[in-house]
């Protein structure tokens, strides 16, 4: 396998490409990056690309604020097309977003193989469109590069022993991104003096699962939860532009701190000194625990269950009384082992697996 065409198109992914392509690029390996256009302004893409130093896209194809269907169906005609005229060996999808199922679909219906990063994993929750994404995309794969034993069961208990694929449990490829650029963007980040907060005087929250934002109840009692926490300690909110739209329809105003999305290294430092996070990330439920900090998600499922059964995440939903509850049960929690998701070398079995492949 000789060039790789990655598809990239949502913050995660940002993420979790960087150190990949890095070592994609040392063992030799070309790749062309195509981003959909999936998040598209400064705050959300672009400032991942350049503090990271990630690989700038070769393809933009600005497809971005469609319904689910749309958007999906509009990367996979792009996608197909940029295929069909470079045929790569092979093309790289990260997660479980729109991105990631219509650059695997446009890949295997005209015969390229799919490798997925983070494959296996299972929330169980089929309302979810990641649920319904992560699925098809690790069907039509050809090499399943898992995270964490969970979510290798997980495929073999789906059957996918008896599939056309290779299965490779490698570890997560987003604690090689905080391994490699923590110090980087200790430096780096002013952002604690910025915010004028100071270590372990604040929680951190972020809100944006179509969930949570699309359901005004939903929404209404994950701000009426952090508005009582705030009572207590300072809620710091980077805020998902969509989801600043919705809080704006609510009758109880947020009383937390608002404050405009933030770049990778920002949000490194706040989870680094901050005391707790709260979530409907993905992600942040797993950078959480890289930084031992607790973590209380505002869903009602996950697919980190490993985070659940090690006591150091827990389910709140979006009712505000379970909310607090859990805060107030875990406000003073420590996690003591952080060793969940390999050891940081995700990146490097990756590249030397497809080096060989």
């Amino acid at each position: 396998m000789k060039t790789i065409t990655t598809i990239l198109g949502a913050r995660p992914q940002f993420i979790k490409a960087a150190p990949v392509s890095r070592a994609l690029a040392d063992a030799g390996l070309k790749e062309q990056i195509i981003h959909t256009g999936q998040h598209f302004d400064e705050s959300m893409s672009e400032v991942f690309f350049r503090e990271m130093e990630i690989p700038r896209p070769a393809h933009h194809l600005e497809v971005n604020s469609l319904g689910h269907g749309a958007m999906t169906g509009r990367m996979l005609e792009k996608v197909e097309e940029i295929l069909l005229r470079d045929k790569p060996d092979a093309v790289m999808v990260y997660g479980d977003t729109n991105s990631t199922l219509a650059g695997a679909l446009a890949a295997a219906k005209i015969h390229i193989p799919v490798i997925h990063v983070e494959s296996g994993l299972r929330s169980f929750d089929m309302r979810m469109p990641e649920e319904v994404n992560r699925i098809l995309t690790d069907r039509i794969s050809s090499i399943l590069f898992c995270p964490t034993a969970t979510a290798v069961k997980n495929l073999h208990k789906e059957g996918f022993g008896n599939y056309p694929c290779r299965i490779e449990q490698v570890g997560d490829v987003m604690y090689d991104s905080v391994l490699f650029y923590l110090e980087k963007a200790r430096k780096m980040s002013d952002v604690i003096r910025r915010l004028g907060l100071e270590k372990q005087s604040f929680a951190v929250a972020t809100i944006h699962r179509a969930e949570n934002t699309d359901h005004p109840n939903r929404l209404s009692g994950i701000v009426d939860a952090l508005n009582e926490i705030h009572k207590t300690v300072n809620v710091v909110v980077p805020l998902h532009p969509r989801t600043r739209r919705h809080l704006s329809t609510l009758k109880t105003p947020p009383r937390f701190t608002i404050i405009e999305p933030l770049g990778y290294f920002d949000m490194l430092v706040m989870l680094d000194n901050a005391s707790m996070v709260l979530t409907d990330s993905g992600g942040l439920q797993k950078e959480a625990y890289f930084f031992r900090k607790f973590c209380i998600t505002l869903r009602d499922q996950t697919e980190w269950v490993e985070l659940v059964e090690a006591g150091a995440n827990t389910l709140a939903g979006a009712e505000s009384k379970k909310i607090v509850e859990a805060f107030l049960r875990h406000k003073d929690d420590s996690i003591q082992d952080a060793r969940l998701y390999g050891n940081g070398d995700a990146a490097l079995k990756i590249a030397n697996i497809l080096v060989g492949a």
